[in-house]
């Protein structure tokens, strides 16, 4: 029988060799010492990595800032307006242990280093999580980092005055050790030149608003978006791995949510990071963050070693 055609595909898909040769005279402006301390837990990113792959994205992003600049120049000399451009914003997504916050911290550390010095801001979605006690009244413990658990409205409300130029907008803090959100507690995003803004449902979609008056997608405020890739497998064996060695760190401390997984044995610690794999971030995987792939305009796909063995670019 004669092969169906291959579907046509929005992307133009780089090896890294290739991808690697987009740096041009790029400066490496990171040092080893400096890679050790911007990368996450078990996500042992070198700095040969920088040099492949986020150089020639720092590269890529550098021009789509600079041609952004420019329409807006043309824009406001066509109309006449007066005003500062509004920050050029970046989403970052991803699977849990994909690897996000290690691209978000190199990227946002190499951005800052450009000739011209921009002021690079970075805010995760983890801030925007309902507290523990609304997740728990709501029946949504379980389903914590699933679209439902976090405050859609106050994300969409915090990027609309990001994206309208407001000065000294408030955003959430998160605590990892206790597992929520800390009260009273914010960081203050002040007209950043570029915003990264990171996490597991950037890229995800809602519900259309009926009436049309209100701005559906996060995304829709991005300027690029970056989805971090791996197979299913290899995300477990990171997630896994993660969790086996937080239980010899963060789950010690007497403070933390999870400080009880520190008690129990190694063999069951692993059934708990399996079931725990398996029945909440495997199906978040699969239903919500996966599907939202194609939607990015830039795709990292990682091996088994977290490094980055293909790059997909969306085609303009």
């Amino acid at each position: 029988m004669p092969k169906s055609p291959k579907q046509p595909s929005p992307y133009l898909e780089f090896e890294i060799d290739e991808w690697a040769e987009f740096r041009a005279d790029t400066p490496l402006t990171l040092t080893e010492e400096e890679v050790k301390r911007l990368r996450a837990l078990n996500d042992p990113v070198a700095l040969d990595e920088v040099r492949r792959i986020y150089l020639s994205l720092s590269r890529l992003l550098a021009s789509h800032v600079e041609s952004t600049i420019g329409l807006f120049k043309q824009r406001s000399q066509f109309l006449n307006l007066r005003g500062q451009k509004t920050p050029f914003v970046i989403g970052i997504a991803g699977s849990v242990a994909a690897g996000k916050s290690t691209t978000a911290r190199i990227l946002r550390e190499l951005m800052t280093r450009w000739p011209a010095s921009p002021k690079v801001d970075l805010i995760t979605t983890d801030g925007f999580l309902l507290p523990n006690a609304e997740l728990r009244k709501q029946g949504l413990m379980d389903r914590k980092g699933f679209p439902e658990s976090f405050d859609r409205r106050h994300v969409l409300d915090f990027l609309s005055r990001i994206k309208a130029g407001e000065r000294n907008v408030k955003a959430p803090v998160y605590s990892h050790l206790v597992y929520d959100v800390v009260p009273d507690s914010f960081v203050t995003i002040d007209q950043p030149d570029i915003l990264i803004f990171e996490g597991i449902n950037v890229l995800q979609v809602s519900d259309l608003p009926k009436d049309g008056n209100s701005v559906p997608f996060v995304s829709d405020y991005f300027d690029f978006s970056i989805y971090i890739d791996a197979e299913e497998e290899i995300i477990q064996d990171w997630y896994v791995s993660r969790f086996m060695r937080l239980r010899e760190t963060a789950f010690q401390k007497p403070e933390s949510f999870f400080h009880r997984y520190s008690q129990v044995s190694d063999n069951a610690a692993l059934e708990i990071a399996m079931d725990l794999w398996t029945r909440i971030n495997l199906v978040n995987l699969r239903e919500n963050i996966l599907p939202t792939r194609q939607r990015a305009d830039l795709v990292l796909h990682k091996g088994s070693d977290h490094a980055v063995d293909g790059v997909a670019l969306r085609r303009l």
